[in-house]
């Protein structure tokens, strides 16, 4: 059992102030919370100052996490006036004949509360004492319609890590027409994107601890979007969303059209859980994340190149232990030939060594030599592309590190099936919030996606250029990225080889640049024959620390 921890909470919202068939004294939900204690299983209990005492005189210190929120909490967040307006507007209320009278329409603080069951899941992640590899929100009053002698004398939970290998919720028919626990039903299908026919129980749910953050952006996002343009159930209609919305990494168990949890548990206890999925497409490719190639290209200074390496060294290791390694050297100045070579002797580089190529020619160099190996992907970086030695954020306000990244992001590109993925948020000209394909993309090109504003100015940037199209920012073991209309430039990132012959091969120049590129790119990406990712994080920095004859520059 110690892999497993539950999270609760219990708070006096004053529901024995409600009509009957509503209400229910707050000393119900005391006994019921009496009965959950009884549970051996590690515990992160939330609650008032005043509910300690009560937990610590039915439980152990010892397998018990007690962290004191206030009632207020749920008043001061930022979803609490968004949730008012809608509870007190007519409308919604009138939506259906029970609403009116239901406790998240008469009681000011039952949605504040409900809706922030996954926040309160995330909090006891980041404060978990009990280093617990599962953990699952379980609602304090429970018991009212799950027996207790399935925690206590069944011990169902300690089989829960058998089941269960994604984030899961419990889940029951509903035939629905006009709406969800007050959501309207056809805003509700549209968001999922399909027709929702069963709501996922707000009163068990949980997984893998390291599923948790993902989850919670994207219950945050759900929730927030949703309350800005007036939509509200419970937390009950989000989490319905997510099953459809998210099933690559949501799974769920059914229960009966009752809604009553009771059967999960029974189902838990027999092993005869039934794990299900709302995905209709599963994309899947063949390409292996083990066979990488790092490319790095680099001009007249081993020490660029060496500083490279370091900065590497000092992020993530797996950069240089995980890649089949090479090095394009352009150089014009021959006499760095010999350390080119001893440093790639060191660092088990192959040193290819050519005239200069330029920066394009290279890149199309590259793209060429990788389509003749056995690798499924390939990193892309100039030798003055430093990984950012802190752990601060970028000009934009983008994290600057995230353990791990080599893997999380080749998980991204092989679980999106990205033809690419950009590594940086932040550029040295620019950033990904502008849409850069506008300055370089034929008139004709400007003139059909852009009629608005398809006309370049006189000189220099224009500061009211179009903002780049993003269609959904998600999250991966906490590694943020963005899916839209991402531009190609000769920065760092990641190509799969299907991404490759779509970028490099199948149209060739025979001088290309960088502006051919990003608008070939684009005109393909809005195509839907090129699909982009971009990592919402700036984790490398351009530093071209010892300079060269600007004579010598060349793209191709």
């Amino acid at each position: 059992m110690n892999n497993i921890t539950l999270v609760t909470g219990i708070w006096n919202i004053g529901r024995d102030e409600l009509k009957e068939g509503w209400s229910r004294p707050f000393q119900h939900y005391l006994d019921k919370f009496s009965q959950l204690l009884d549970v051996d299983a590690n515990m992160i209990i939330f609650g008032d100052e005043e509910l300690k005492d009560f937990v610590f005189s039915k439980r152990s210190r010892e397998n018990t996490q007690f962290i004191t929120r206030p009632l207020s909490w749920f008043r001061d967040n930022e979803f609490f006036d968004m949730i008012q307006k809608i509870r007190t507007n007519e409308s919604w209320s009138n939506q259906a004949g029970w609403l009116k009278e239901s406790t998240q329409s008469r009681l000011e603080n039952y949605n504040p509360l409900v809706m922030s069951k996954v926040f309160l899941l995330n909090d006891a992640k980041i404060m978990d004492q009990f280093n617990s590899e599962y953990l699952f929100w379980i609602d304090g009053g429970l018991t009212n319609t799950v027996h207790p002698g399935y925690f206590t004398h069944d011990k169902v939970l300690n089989k829960l890590s058998k089941h269960i290998s994604k984030f899961s919720f419990v889940c029951f028919p509903y035939d629905a027409e006009t709406e969800i626990h007050g959501f309207e039903y056809n805003k509700l299908n549209s968001i999922a994107g399909d027709k929702v026919t069963k709501v996922a129980r707000g009163g068990f749910f949980g997984g893998p601890k390291d599923s948790i953050g993902d989850i919670n952006g994207i219950y945050y996002s759900l929730l927030k979007t949703t309350l800005e343009e007036g939509y509200m159930g419970t937390e009950e209609s989000i989490f319905s969303i997510m099953c459809y919305k998210h099933s690559d990494i949501i799974n769920y168990f059914d229960i009966e059209s009752n809604g009553l949890i009771n059967k999960f548990f029974e189902d838990l206890k027999n092993d005869d859980l039934k794990t299900k999925n709302e995905s209709k497409v599963v994309v899947t490719n063949n390409l292996d994340t083990n066979k990488v190639g790092l490319y790095v290209i680099t001009f007249n200074s081993p020490n660029q190149f060496r500083t490279l390496i370091k900065s590497m060294t000092e992020y993530d290791k797996d950069y240089l232990i995980k890649t089949k390694k090479f090095l394009l050297d352009n150089s014009s100045d021959l006499s760095t030939t010999e350390e080119y070579s001893e440093i790639c002797k060191e660092f088990d580089f192959e040193h290819i060594k050519k005239d200069n190529l330029g920066i394009c020619g290279g890149r199309q160099w590259i793209a060429e030599h990788f389509d003749t190996t056995d690798l499924d992907y390939y990193l892309f970086f100039e030798d003055d592309m430093f990984f950012h030695p802190n752990q601060g954020v970028c000009r934009n306000g983008f994290n600057r590190y995230v353990p791990n990244l080599y893997t999380k992001s080749l998980e991204v590109i092989k679980k999106e099936n990205f033809d690419f993925l950009k590594l940086n948020y932040s550029e040295f000209y620019g950033d990904n919030g502008t849409q850069w394909a506008w300055y370089n993309v034929p008139q004709s090109v400007r003139e059909q996606f852009w009629p608005g504003k398809n006309r370049l100015p006189v000189q220099g940037l224009d500061p009211n250029a179009p903002k780049t199209t993003y269609t959904s920012v998600l999250s991966h073991k906490g590694l943020p990225y963005a899916v839209g209309e991402v531009y190609y430039c000769n920065w760092p990132q990641l190509v799969s080889r299907p991404g490759n012959k779509k970028m490099f091969l199948d149209v060739t120049w025979a001088h290309p640049f960088e502006q051919t590129w990003m608008s070939h790119m684009y005109q393909l990406v809005k195509k839907e024959e090129l699909y982009p990712g971009l990592l919402l994080l700036t984790p490398t920095e351009h530093d071209r620390f010892e300079h060269y004859d600007g004579g010598l520059r060349k793209e191709s």
